[in-house]
């Protein structure tokens, strides 16, 4: 991989490979290039790579005259409460998120505190392909000034949401496993102050992590047993840059990440009605949930700036995606798995409800997600083969292309964060889910 994975709304890249000091400076300064007068917010998410890149990024913004404000380590969605907080330019969050180690990368927020959209995004990838970057004199040089307190607001305006004193009263026991990265911070506070019973694992955001990054079934079977072996009430694994929220019961049963969604927005449509939006990567649970509280629901393309224009657009109540990410408008437009953790417990205390209940009330679909090997080059042959393959669907070809029955349907699209191309589909039965997905993939042996 010589090349940076770039999307509209940052890069990542093999450190020392795709991925170096050089190639991160010039990025970040063609980002700053389309930003207001202002200071520059930089956070980590605890990647040993991350204080490196930092110092790197310092180097660059200054010498282009903007100020930087390092708040060290902190999750994404507390990027986008700081920018707001300090009235920045934009922020610069330094995380490959679930990708592995070797892995780093930057995601780019504006002055709003959200991610990039599109036509945000282009003119910066504009400026970094063309090198030209507009240094300024030693007398206007910028400085890099220290946040003391990255956490407080962030965590103010999720307790917000909820009843606090509510949850206190259940003294819920909690599994987190921060797994040593940026949900550590917030994590402890937040659920600290929800009066909780807490067992914290790799609790210091140092990067040693403990386990496989993407919170999925397969990679956290030993710590679902954990939960269930301590007695906890319900197991959180964020991400390990705190966007993303994968939920284990009190059984220890991997509920996942595509029910975070749907359990927030089962939570927040009983007391606030409203729009919901979802990208069309995501269950249909949350579709069915919006249909039966009769509020409307949307399907943006895959892509948080897309999820969060379409939340504004319609003037949403609450979005997201079905990777775990929760986005809540009264909190910040960014994925949140602190907003997660709030709302399932907030759910489990209103309603006097175990983990599993809520779960199982919920519709019962059955998803499954596959990484291929497919050079995203050889995309449209493989739309073209699944065209002749799957027929009497709906077609949304609005992101890779997705295939709609009224039953179950079928998405191939490539992914923003890894030289893969993802298949997922979702039917009523596991093994109606499995065989569909198995058709899809020899469909395409020839390409892979």
């Amino acid at each position: 991989m010589k090349e940076p994975i770039i999307s509209v709304s940052g890069l990542r890249g093999i450190v020392g490979e795709s991925l170096t000091p050089d190639l991160a400076i010039r990025y970040v300064c063609a980002f700053a290039s389309t930003l207001p007068e202002g200071p520059i917010v930089i956070t980590r998410d605890g990647r040993a790579t991350g204080r490196m890149l930092a110092n790197a990024l310092f180097s660059g913004l200054c010498a282009m005259g903007h100020n930087v404000i390092d708040a060290d380590v902190a999750a994404t969605p507390t990027l986008g409460v700081l920018v707001r907080q300090y009235n920045a330019a934009g922020g610069v969050q330094i995380s490959a998120s679930h990708n592995p180690p070797p892995y780093n990368g930057l995601k780019l927020f504006g002055k709003e505190g959200k991610i990039l959209t599109a036509s945000e995004g282009e003119p910066v990838t504009e400026r970094y392909r063309s090198g030209d970057t507009a240094w300024v004199a030693q007398d206007r040089v910028g400085e890099v000034l220290s946040c003391e307190d990255t956490i407080n607001e962030h965590a103010t305006l999720v307790l917000a949401t909820v009843d606090v004193e509510r949850i206190r009263s259940k003294r819920f026991k909690v599994f987190l496993d921060s797994n040593h990265s940026s949900s550590a911070l917030l994590g402890r506070y937040l659920l600290d102050q929800l009066g909780c019973d807490l067992v914290h694992v790799g609790d210091q955001p140092d990067g040693c992590f403990s386990h496989a990054l993407e919170p999925t079934e397969e990679n956290l079977r030993s710590e679902c047993r954990q939960v269930s072996d301590i007695g906890a009430n319900v197991g959180f694994f964020p991400d390990p840059d705190g966007d993303r929220l994968a939920v284990v019961d009190e059984a220890g049963r991997y509920v996942g990440e595509e029910y975070t969604i749907a359990l927030c927005a089962d939570h927040v449509l009983r007391r606030r009605p409203g729009a919901i939006v979802v990208n069309v990567a995501t269950s249909r649970m949350s579709e069915d949930i919006a249909q039966r509280c009769g509020v409307p629901f949307v399907r943006a393309r895959i892509g948080e700036a897309n999820v969060v224009e379409a939340m504004l657009a319609n003037d949403a109540v609450l979005g997201g995606e079905g990777n775990g990410g929760v986005i809540d408008p009264r909190v910040v437009f960014v994925r949140d798995s602190f907003v997660g953790m709030a709302q399932i417990l907030d759910a489990m205390a209103a309603r006097e409800m175990k983990l599993s209940q809520l779960v199982d009330e919920l519709p019962r679909y059955y998803i499954e997600k596959r990484k291929l090997a497919l050079d995203r080059a050889k995309l449209p042959d493989a739309v073209e083969i699944f065209k002749k393959q799957f027929t009497g669907a709906r077609l949304d070809e609005s992101a890779g292309i997705r295939f709609n029955w009224d039953d179950k349907w079928l998405l191939l699209h490539p992914s923003n964060t890894e030289p893969i191309v993802r298949l997922i589909a979702e039917t009523t039965s596991s093994e109606t889910t499995n065989a569909l997905c198995n058709e899809a993939s020899q469909a395409l042996t020839a390409l892979i």
